[in-house]
């Protein structure tokens, strides 16, 4: 469903560049890369709105300095059924944990679909907060991610850093 209210966004300053963030003044729709096949640039038509997004910048100024492990931030993400199901899933992957796309589809009952679950991770409108980041090859290896595998690599080593000893 799309909603009729004007886009807003605002621009932050992180560790891995300035992001974009966009949604509708009550919920984040959009998290743009500043490079990588997820750059996205606010459109005309939006509003600048950075009051708007307070708390999205409190909790991604607190996960980037190791303090925050889980977000919580009222979300609306556009995209199919599937692809909402597979975004919901991978809020399920603990903080500093990776899972192959193979574990992913089986999560969600469906182990032939790595390949459709991977198509899904690659279009989450919501990266970092929804950690599609925490995804990688069955083999172990980094795969693809919207912000650049070296963002993908930074966002892993920071998590890894600031969990819990086993």
């Amino acid at each position: 469903m799309l909603t009729t209210a004007p886009q807003l966004f605002t621009y932050i300053e992180t560790a891995i560049g300035t992001l974009l963030l966009a949604g509708d003044g009550e919920a984040l729709s959009l998290i743009g890369f500043p490079s990588g096949k997820m750059q996205h640039r606010h459109k005309a038509e939006w509003q600048r709105a950075d009051a708007a997004f307070t708390e999205a910048r409190l909790q991604l100024d607190a996960y980037f300095g190791g303090e925050l492990k889980a977000f919580d931030l009222r979300l609306n993400p556009q995209g199919t059924e599937f692809q909402q199901e597979v975004w919901r899933a991978l809020q399920e992957i603990p903080y500093g944990e990776t899972w192959s796309y193979g574990e992913l589809a089986q999560l969600l009952g469906r182990p032939k679909a790595a390949r459709a679950v991977g198509a899904a991770n690659g279009a989450n409108p919501l990266p970092i907060i929804v950690p599609c980041h925490r995804v990688i090859g069955a083999s172990g290896k980094l795969t693809g991610f919207g912000g650049g595998i070296e963002t993908k690599q930074h966002l892993l080593d920071l998590e890894r850093r600031h969990s819990a000893p086993r």
